[in-house]
């Protein structure tokens, strides 16, 4: 059985079997990036040489590697999961949306030109051969890869060039199976259509059906999986209950927050911290407010509601992947008065990366946007240019002496201290340093995406914003880190896959089952 595959095995993988399995889903945030990185830990935890691979990631939640390429969020931490180190091969091509119309394309981790909405079906060719070379990569060096699908395979509207689900499947042999997501409603139909849209020759491929979030007694479901089977004969190895503890660096920005209770703030607990983080149209890395809303007794919202940022503690302003383009959308939705308020008030306000941005006194951007010269926000006094080289890096500092080790940075804009005087703040005290950005009053502004997983530099940086919103609130010296919850969280994960799926049914479609 694979679960006493030794940890040692000599030389390459054996051939004789396929080199990993995909896990696709019936649509987005279908559960696939929980199953891979819950089957990496698994394995890992198994003693299998295990890496995840997801050939093309849409999205604006990255990561830098140590080696300085940029990839997914989700595989970053599937990698983690894995207990590897990642990198690039690990996600080759990473599309970040800047419009509804055009994505910027990173391929093994570095800026590759844009992609046009009109190239997506049939433009792709150059993006399939780096894909398909890196998958080659980790199949080499590796046991298993166990790779993550995009969107749905039945979009066969796109299938022509597709190498992220079928095609990567096809060209390499690999068994799929395909997560649906129970709490969406209608998963029966959605498992069923997603097996009859598919071709004869994929549907050969699709070896197994898994339920997510289930809620519930299972057996009332046991009727209609065995329909399914014996119309499809693709046999389901899984119904996975509802995981309220566990929660993942998303992909999917749309998703931002879905982990968290977001229906509105507390306004009379005191003891309690209260952050509203704007949920711009074009918003990047918003994965840095997590290691916020893990914090014991700090509440996170991610809204547009221009009452609820008003209220919060901290209103806080995140990445943005269009900062010029996000900045007017907050200035015609009134937020950027809800700012100002709050900055004459010396109320809490951070910025990060693109909220930096806008909280300067000036933006030119001839590269990302091309809008050339735009005011900012003004309140804080650094003025941004955009360059054509883009910044990745993993940088380390320090705040009121707590070590920060686990920034990165990426962006095209650089913030450089300078020209206007804040405006707004009761006395305009001059600006102080705050990690590799700048703070006056109540204003704080950083590029460093991440530094919040730092655990003594955020729980002492939130306990100085509660003194200056008049909260209550402190740090619990003995709550665990982040490093610490996330490493729990992919443990409860992968306990859940080994009592909730046959984890040996899908390796025996492999090379591992072939070898064990």
């Amino acid at each position: 059985m694979p679960s006493s595959a030794p940890s040692d095995r000599p030389g390459r993988p054996d051939r004789s079997g396929a080199s990993g399995l995909l896990v696709a889903g019936t649509s987005s945030d279908a559960g696939k990036s929980v199953i891979v990185a819950g089957l990496c830990r698994a394995l890992a935890r198994r003693g299998v040489k295990v890496a995840p691979f997801k050939a093309q990631n849409m999205s604006n939640n990255s990561m830098v590697c140590l080696d300085g390429g940029e990839i997914g969020r989700a595989q970053y931490l599937q990698a983690q999961a894995a207990r590897l180190e990642p990198t690039t091969a690990m996600n080759p091509v990473l599309l970040k949306p800047g419009t509804d119309r055009r994505s910027f394309v990173v391929v093994r981790g570095e800026p590759a030109g844009t992609l046009e909405a009109g190239q997506y079906a049939v433009g792709r060719a150059h993006l399939a051969d780096a894909a398909f070379a890196a998958y080659r990569e980790l199949a080499d060096e590796y046991e298993l890869v166990v790779c993550e699908g995009a969107g749905s395979p039945a979009e066969i509207n796109l299938r022509a060039g597709d190498y992220v689900n079928m095609g990567l499947a096809r060209e390499f042999g690999l068994p799929v199976v395909v997560v649906g997501d129970i709490d969406r409603g209608g998963i029966l139909a959605s498992l069923y259509g997603t097996w009859a849209l598919l071709g004869e020759e994929d549907r050969a491929l699709l070896k197994s059906f898994v339920i997510n979030k289930f809620r519930g007694d299972a057996s009332v479901l046991e009727p209609g999986l065995d329909e399914i089977t014996d119309r499809t004969g693709v046999p389901f190895h899984g119904v996975i209950p509802w995981l309220l503890d566990v929660w993942l660096d998303s992909e999917d920005t749309l998703e931002v927050g879905h982990w968290r209770a977001s229906t509105a703030l507390s306004a009379t607990s005191r003891d309690r911290l209260k952050v509203a983080v704007i949920r711009l149209p074009r918003i990047s890395n918003a994965t840095d407010v997590d290691a916020l809303a893990a914090e014991p007794g700090v509440d996170v919202l991610v809204t547009v509601d221009a009452a609820v940022a008003e209220s919060a503690d901290l209103l806080m302003l995140p990445g943005s992947r269009s900062t010029a383009s996000d900045l007017e959308w907050l200035r015609e939705r009134g937020l950027a008065d809800v700012v100002a308020a709050r900055v004459a008030a010396g109320r809490p306000v951070l910025g990060v990366c693109g909220g930096y941005q806008m909280l300067g006194h000036e933006i030119e951007d001839d590269v990302e946007g091309q809008v050339g010269v735009v005011p900012g926000l003004g309140h804080l006094p650094v003025r941004t240019e955009f360059g054509q080289a883009k910044v990745l890096a993993r940088p380390a500092g320090s705040w009121d002496g707590h070590p920060v080790d686990t920034a990165y940075e990426i962006h095209h804009g650089i913030a450089t201290l300078g020209g206007l005087r804040p405006t707004g703040a009761p006395q305009e005290p001059a600006p102080e340093p705050f990690l590799d950005g700048w703070s006056v009053g109540s204003v704080w502004g950083t590029m460093w995406h991440g530094a919040f997983e730092s655990d003594g530099f955020r729980r002492a940086w939130l306990a100085q914003v509660a003194r200056a919103a008049g909260s209550q609130w402190q740090p619990h010296a003995d709550a665990p880190g982040f490093a610490e919850r996330r490493e729990r969280m992919l443990d409860t994960l992968a306990d859940a896959l080994e009592e909730h799926v046959d984890i040996d049914a899908l390796l025996a479609l492999t090379r591992i089952g072939a070898t064990t």
